[in-house]
């Protein structure tokens, strides 16, 4: 059996909650039966943190030396902003012991591809990042748009699940069968954004610049080759370590904050109800019809 020796257990990582590194990998521990499955033959960028949340976190997608045999990669190329085309060996975390690893590398949350190895091109789900305003009522505002995504993709007959994004946001995920591409996904996403816009002005956007923007943004620009999110039972680098969180559709209601939902809650939410993410696995839908049916509603 594969084992992971945890250094420096006391590390402070979250300063403001004097959570450490030996709790992070505790909670790790307990939740990776479920969260194994949502990372799997994905390939997955480590988020560094060494200093904690207080230090500058980096990102590495390339898997560093020394890192066990057991953890298995997959070569893939990538396209920086700035530089050459390059590739990179991905790690894949297809245990729960390679989870534990990434936290002894200091990861906080665990971000992967759309996409599986076997079909790289061929995402599993359309993904909704709701960025809500900075102001007082900016979450509920964005509770409020989630829904409207759901009565949207209840129209076009494609389920949705959504997700405290652990951080200031909302993640709504639409499972698809491995058939459409990251052009079709980004399209699809686009389309449902902007007819949204056009029924609620002011409180749905997709303008990226903040200067210009006005409500919620729906970012369709996530839907895309080798992007990465935060996976579902993530833990955050923000003060009190909340956790990416499933929530049925009743409960995402205004007076839900991203901050309730702790390491302590995830994990007695898993004991009492399983996983709520499990569909997005294991219900995947046709986009084409969806997608026809969200054009006829455009049109």
């Amino acid at each position: 059996m594969n084992e992971v020796k945890l250094s420096s257990p006391d590390r402070v990582l979250f300063p403001d909650d004097g959570i450490t590194k030996g709790d992070l990998f505790a909670y790790y521990e307990r939740i990776a039966p479920v969260l194994v499955p949502h990372l799997r033959d994905r390939p997955f960028t480590m988020k560094r943190y060494r200093e904690g949340i207080a230090g500058e976190g980096f990102f590495q997608k390339q898997a560093p030396k020394g890192m066990p045999s057991w953890i298995p990669t997959r070569r893939f190329q990538t396209f920086p902003r700035e530089g050459e085309p390059r590739m990179v060996d991905f790690p894949l975390v297809n245990a729960p012991e390679a989870v534990l690893w990434m936290v002894q590398m200091h990861c906080i949350d665990m971000n992967a591809w759309y996409s599986r190895v076997d079909k790289p091109d061929r995402p599993d789900y359309v993904v909704f990042d709701l960025d809500p305003p900075d102001e007082p009522d900016g979450f509920a505002l964005a509770v409020d748009v989630a829904q409207l995504i759901r009565g949207l993709l209840d129209e076009v007959e494609l389920p949705g699940y959504v997700k405290t994004s652990g951080a200031d946001g909302i993640h709504v995920l639409a499972p698809i069968q491995r058939r459409a591409g990251f052009d079709d996904t980004y399209a699809f996403a686009e389309a449902a954004s902007r007819l949204l816009e056009q029924r609620h002005p002011g409180l749905v956007t997709t303008e990226w610049l903040k200067s210009k923007r006005e409500g919620v943004l729906v970012d369709h620009r996530q839907n895309g080759w080798g992007k990465t999110i935060a996976s579902v039972y993530s833990v955050r680098p923000k003060p009190g370590a909340p956790v990416s969180t499933p929530l049925r559709w009743e409960e995402l209601t205004r007076d839900v904050r991203p901050r309730d939902f702790t390491m302590a809650v995830a994990l007695d939410r898993v004991a009492r109800v399983g996983d709520l993410f499990e569909p997005v696995l294991a219900d995947p839908r046709p986009l084409g019809a969806a997608a026809r049916a969200l054009s006829r509603l455009a049109s």
